[in-house]
């Protein structure tokens, strides 16, 4: 049996219901609760693993949910909602969310995406356990003591900008960082001006990073939302 445990959070009884056996399915320990209060508290008192909220809840609106968690647990959350305006992915994200999926969702879609976030969990605790001056990611390597950046063993040569961007992707694998948060970690700032430079920087470090461009291994965008870095096996 899985030793992760999922916390369910979803007022739709059929989406509950479809959630949870997939779970049992797949051996995953759950917990549900139906409404943001309950979901909060179970948060608090059994420090589930990851947690898969659905945003349109009957008591809160979950965006507040995850800033109510966020302020004492970084766990991972995945957001699950039938609202497909960027906004609100958006808003969920810079809220703290890590992932969003869109209803309706496949099966195949959802336990893809609990995969990634379980990776993720993996390599932050090896992270915790290891020496964490060097990031290895598939071919890419990142030395962060020496400031210097590898693909398959040579070198490549980032400008300042471009190397700042891959090192908050790659301290962030698996999550997707928004246009927001991405602008304002690396220029302090987030207006349109901000964005446009953003995705000219993307288009420049994805060229030397990839080596087809218009299928990227590492670099992977969320059109209107951000970009995530995924993990390579």
């Amino acid at each position: 049996m899985n030793k992760i445990l999922i916390l369910v959070v979803e007022d739709d009884r059929p989406v509950r219901n479809l959630i949870v056996t997939t779970l049992k399915t797949h051996d995953y320990k759950y917990l549900t609760a139906e409404n943001g209060t309950t979901a909060i508290m179970e948060a608090s008192s059994h420090q589930p693993d990851i947690i898969l909220l659905d945003l349109g809840l009957p008591d809160m609106e979950g965006v507040d949910v995850i800033k109510k968690i966020r302020t004492w647990s970084n766990v991972p959350i995945i957001v699950i909602s039938a609202r497909s305006e960027d906004a609100d992915k958006i808003e969920a994200l810079d809220a703290g969310a890590d992932d969003y999926i869109t209803k309706p969702f496949s099966v195949e879609e959802l336990l893809a995406r609990i995969r990634v976030t379980i990776r993720r969990l993996a390599m932050l605790g090896m992270g915790e356990m290891q020496d964490t001056s060097v990031f290895e990611n598939g071919d890419l390597k990142i030395d962060y003591t020496a400031g210097c950046t590898y693909l398959k063993e040579e070198e490549l040569h980032l400008t300042p900008i471009e190397y700042k961007l891959l090192c908050l992707l790659a301290r962030n694998v698996g999550k997707v960082l928004t246009h927001t948060y991405i602008t304002r970690q690396i220029w302090g700032s987030s207006s349109e001006n901000d964005i446009a430079s953003l995705r000219v920087f993307m288009a420049t470090l994805r060229k030397k990073l990839e080596k087809t461009p218009g299928a990227p291994q590492y670099i992977q965008t969320h059109i209107g939302v951000g970009y995530r870095m995924q993990k390579v096996e």
